[in-house]
């Protein structure tokens, strides 16, 4: 019984540490967004509401969510060259 339990336990911190890790990685991938963006040296704050600005806009305007994918697909594409 014992043995059971402490092999659920390691499995349970396996799957904690493996969730904080995904997590981790996707913040990093995150802040690599803002860097490419050419905004590294903005405040928080700015960054902050140019996000919460995007996203209400992007919800309210299909033609706008359109036009921003289209910009952001251009400065993946340029890196690949």
């Amino acid at each position: 019984m014992r043995a059971a339990l402490a092999r659920l336990d390691r499995m349970a911190k396996k799957i904690s540490t493996e969730a904080r890790k995904k997590d981790t990685h996707e913040k990093i991938q995150l802040g690599g967004l803002i860097a490419k963006a050419g905004l590294r040296y903005e405040k928080r704050a700015l960054l902050l509401g140019l996000l919460i600005d995007g996203a209400s806009r992007i919800k309210a305007d299909d033609a706008e969510r359109r036009r921003l994918l289209e910009i952001g697909e251009k400065a993946f594409a340029s890196d690949a060259d």
